[in-house]
């Protein structure tokens, strides 16, 4: 019983925290702040019935918020298509929840997402610039830059002026008192009535509807405009399949539990297609809400069940209220949002850290902010891929010595050249292996010793069959020695590809062994003669 209280009870102070960052997110995004309240319902909801991490809240989060703005500036007044890319990407994350793509998520090297989270961070706070100072926003990075000076001259004091208040109450406010009221609670609220009671000429969220949303099926689009629905639709997947399980992780590391990845995602993505139905913003799992709703008392789904509950009862009873607060209170908001989404942690060891993945984290960081956020993600995964490739293959080894020298085995005068190679023989390394042969002189007979090589993929292969035919041109017999799992994937494919006939030994002693004997009837047969 007291378990089920605690849930309850943690499920509303997560409901209370989620608030003011519903609202915000769901006017930063364009779709307006009732699209943000809801989105927080909906997903927070589905996510907790059908999600795979008992303790995560989800709702509205920074990097979802940036790329449904796009959405809505890549189809100005058409809502239609922006719900479809939603709904588009929730049933995308289902797809990766069903090729179970959870598992490689966790592979994404950490200067990736460190660029990726500090880019969103600093999209968000240039994206309040405008309505932090009370002027109308642009709602592109480049052109809000660009347009500094001109915004600066138009500036709204009265709206700085109550932006400024709200930030200086998100950071001042004693950690104390924001345990038990989130500070952003408390800005939300003092600054909106200092604000009405001021009688401040600033722009205001407006009416929010109260009662439940349209229920629509946004299957109406333009399909000239299929690839940048489908583009926009990848990359609200990639990004809220990323952030839930990056935050899954960090709920793990807390409770000490271990959520199901694949599940995650199916309710991820049951969520955010749902979402769609109702004109909501999508989402994703999200770490302070997480983190405050365990530190609250949250142990399974009943939390995450509870807290869309209390912000639907907020939705239906309070909406007359909302509609007075001012924009640039949630500018300010949001501005505190981006600068707790950068990541301080790696550049406070920037001077400390490898070259190359200083350059990686400041490629993605400047792709994100100045191109494109999926761009950015697959341009710092390629980068890091290939330099990762490039360290693998420094560690590989590939040796040749000729006749009794060879290594740790004795040959008795017979012609014998053995290539032994030690460590990964892939597409990274094969040039290598090409190299050595090139140099070596003309043998009666070449061994591979491919015995302490651990790993063996198809380019490898493909171009070992290339060599064997270059040197049977040259009369030169091969021998090959490997593990079993090699020589069996050598097998698959040696009659699908024309692979030559070689002998396969499973080590280098019986390889010599019969060649020696071999070598030795050959020569009774001569003298015999």
């Amino acid at each position: 019983m007291s378990d089920i209280k605690n849930n309850i009870f943690a499920g509303i102070t997560a409901a209370v925290v989620a608030l003011p960052l519903a609202l915000a997110f769901g006017v930063a995004s364009g779709a307006g702040a009732i699209a943000g309240l809801y989105g927080a319902i909906i997903l927070g909801f589905f996510a907790a019935v059908f999600g795979g991490t008992k303790t995560q809240i989800s709702g509205p989060t920074g990097p979802m918020t940036v790329v449904t703005a796009s959405a809505f500036v890549a189809f100005p007044g058409d809502i239609n298509s922006v719900m479809f890319v939603i709904f588009l990407a929730g049933l995308i994350q289902i797809s990766f929840a069903m090729v179970n793509l959870g598992r490689w998520i966790k592979y994404i090297p950490y200067p990736v997402i460190s660029g990726f989270m500090s880019g969103v961070g600093i999209i968000i706070i240039i994206l309040q610039i405008n309505p932090f100072l009370g002027v109308e926003s642009y709602g592109k990075i480049l052109f809000t830059l660009s347009k500094i000076p001109e915004t600066i001259s138009m500036a709204n004091i009265q709206a700085f002026t109550i932006a400024s208040i709200t930030l200086a109450i998100m950071f001042f406010t004693p950690k104390k008192v924001s345990k038990i009221v989130p500070s952003a609670l408390i800005a939300l609220v003092a600054v909106t009535l200092f604000s009405y009671y001021a009688q401040y000429d600033v722009k205001t969220i407006g009416e929010i509807p109260m009662g439940f949303p349209d229920f629509n099926l946004p299957f109406s689009f333009d399909l000239m405009q299929a690839d940048t629905i489908i583009m926009l639709s990848i990359t609200l997947a990639l990004l809220g399949s990323i952030d839930s399980l990056l935050t899954s992780l960090v709920a793990d590391s807390i409770t000490k539990t271990k959520h199901n990845s694949n599940k995650e995602l199916y309710g991820q993505g049951i969520g955010n297609a749902v979402c769609s139905f109702f004109g909501a913003i999508p989402g994703a799992g999200a770490t302070m809400r997480t983190v405050i709703n365990i530190n609250s008392g949250g142990t399974n789904m009943i939390s995450g069940i509870v807290h869309s509950i209390t912000l639907l009862l907020i939705v239906l009873v309070l909406a007359p209220f909302a509609q007075h607060i001012p924009l640039p209170v949630l500018a300010g908001i949001l501005v505190k949002v981006g600068l707790e989404i950068l990541d301080y942690r790696f550049f406070k060891i920037i001077g400390k850290i490898n070259k190359n993945e200083l350059v990686i984290m400041m490629t993605v960081l400047l792709l994100t902010v100045f191109v494109d956020l999926i761009m950015a993600v697959g341009a710092g995964i390629t980068i890091a891929s290939i330099l990762a490739v490039y360290q693998l293959s420094k560690n590989t080894r590939i040796k040749t010595k000729p006749k009794s020298s060879t290594f740790d085995i004795e040959i008795d005068n017979i012609d014998i050249e053995v290539i032994r190679i030690d460590g990964s023989l892939f597409f990274g390394t094969i040039s290598m292996l090409e190299e050595k042969l090139d140099n070596i002189a003309t043998r009666k007979y070449v061994i591979f010793d491919c015995k302490k090589v651990t790993f063996l993929d198809l380019s490898a292969l493909l171009t070992l069959q290339e060599i064997i035919e270059k040197l049977h041109e040259r009369n030169i017999k091969v021998i090959l020695v490997m593990k079993y799992r090699h020589k069996r994937k050598l097998q698959n494919i040696q009659n699908k590809v024309n692979f030559p006939n070689v002998k396969i030994y499973n080590n280098i002693d019986d390889a010599v062994n019969r060649v020696q004997e071999k070598n030795y009837d050959n020569a009774k047969n001569i003298s015999s003669k």
